[in-house]
């Protein structure tokens, strides 16, 4: 489901001396500590498993968070189902499910409502799909989000959604070709879906290094920083990360977006054309380094990247999260440092359960502590029926970070 279809290898990563990294300015960033974060754990749990309504969400993955203007915060979700949940915490076998949602969060931490498309009794994916010329399905998966003005140095904001559109495909690509990176612009504060705009369609031969934008898009100074990877292992190879930006207000406009290619006495720089991006993440053979759906947060004067641990040599890649650091959203990275081994729901290890998708979350950092909020999906590999006997195997779960400087 979702963003477990798209954990691609993204090559080991390129280092300098930290003496450099530090006179320049950066002091680094670093996992000191973690603590599973049942507040947050329980609270979504409450939202899916309340039956009040049958048209909301109740498991899904790809989770990813936006804080709204006027406090409430909108999380997002690729693959979701709906439907009821029965006492004993399963779902029904054939129960409806959509291809993206989006929930609606109170001020106060409290989850009240699913966004979807559709109506009451039919309900649909928020952002919809469609199909290709000879009928396959293509399909969105939201991926992260920003609030920005509707235009440069407009007061009135938007939120800009950033989306994976794919379409169906035959072996290895049973979880979908990458097809195009979106733009969806949300109304504020009603959550309207306004439009979607095409930003990147990638046109390689090579579908293995088609890029898709939006595993992580960070706000710093009059840019928006937009991450994202090819899908290099599909085939076992390394895959590879890329970063754009565009200035704020524009992350709609296909025009405005700038693709790093390189450092700029190398003839890269930003460019316009996406077809002269570079990898900022490189890895040259399958090794350690991050899957496809990292996540980039700030951290005081620093990047910080976290991944679970793909190609890990003592094969914790599907067990464990670690991270990297940087001075620079474009690098060069130093890690990895470990940061630690996400628990499983009750029973889940014997069921194949596994997590994916360390997602940060540093709008939820707590007043007055150390903490940064880290929520990762999980779900079992080779067992469709395992989510519907349970729940909890197909749900979002949180853990909360301690953060300090590189020693």
């Amino acid at each position: 489901m979702g963003a477990l279809a798209v954990m691609v290898l993204v090559g080991a990563l390129v280092s300098v001396p930290d003496g450099k990294e530090r006179r320049d300015g950066c002091s680094g960033a670093r996992v000191t500590g973690w603590r599973t974060d049942e507040r947050m754990t329980r609270e979504l749990a409450r939202y899916g498993d309340d039956n009040a309504q049958l048209d909301d969400w109740t498991g899904g993955d790809g989770t990813r968070s936006v804080r709204l203007p006027d406090g409430r915060t909108l999380w997002l979700s690729a693959d979701t189902f709906l439907d009821r949940v029965n006492d004993d915490h399963s779902r029904e076998p054939h129960a409806v499910w959509v291809r993206n949602s989006g929930l609606a969060m109170s001020k106060g931490g409290r989850f009240e409502r699913t966004l979807l498309g559709g109506t009451d009794t039919r309900p649909t994916a928020l952002f919809p799909g469609t199909a290709t010329p000879d009928g396959r399905e293509a399909w969105r998966w939201p991926v992260q989000a920003v609030v920005e003005p509707r235009t440069p140095g407009s007061s009135e904001k938007v939120v800009r959604v950033l989306l994976w559109q794919r379409e169906a495909g035959q072996p290895p690509w049973i979880f979908g070709v990458p097809r195009a990176s979106e733009v969806a612009t949300l109304s504020l504060p009603d959550l309207r879906l306004e439009g979607i705009a095409s930003i990147h369609r990638p046109q390689q031969t090579d579908v293995e290094r088609r890029v898709l934008y939006g595993t992580s898009a960070i706000n710093r100074g009059g840019w928006t920083y937009v991450f994202g990877a090819d899908e290099g292992s599909v085939s076992g190879k390394a895959s590879r990360a890329h970063v754009a930006r565009a200035p704020r207000g524009r992350l709609g406009d296909a025009g405005a977006w700038q693709f790093w290619a390189g450092p700029a006495d190398e003839g890269g720089a930003w460019q316009d054309d996406p077809a002269k991006s570079q990898p900022i993440l490189v890895g040259k053979t399958v090794q350690r380094g991050a899957t496809g759906t990292y996540s980039v947060v700030r951290h005081k004067d620093s990047w910080l990247l976290l991944t679970m641990d793909a190609g890990a040599p003592d094969g914790g890649g599907i067990t464990d999260i670690v991270s990297y650091w940087s001075c620079s959203p474009t690098g060069p990275w130093h890690g990895p440092g470990r940061v630690a081994k996400p628990p499983l729901p009750e029973g889940g290890a014997q069921s194949g359960v596994v997590p994916y998708n360390p997602q940060g979350h540093p709008e939820f950092a707590q007043s007055g502590r150390k903490g940064l909020l880290v929520g990762y999906d999980v779900n079992v590999l080779d067992s469709g029926s395992a989510i519907h006997r349970n729940v909890a195997y197909y749900r979002p779960r949180f853990l909360r970070l301690t953060l300090g400087p590189v020693r």
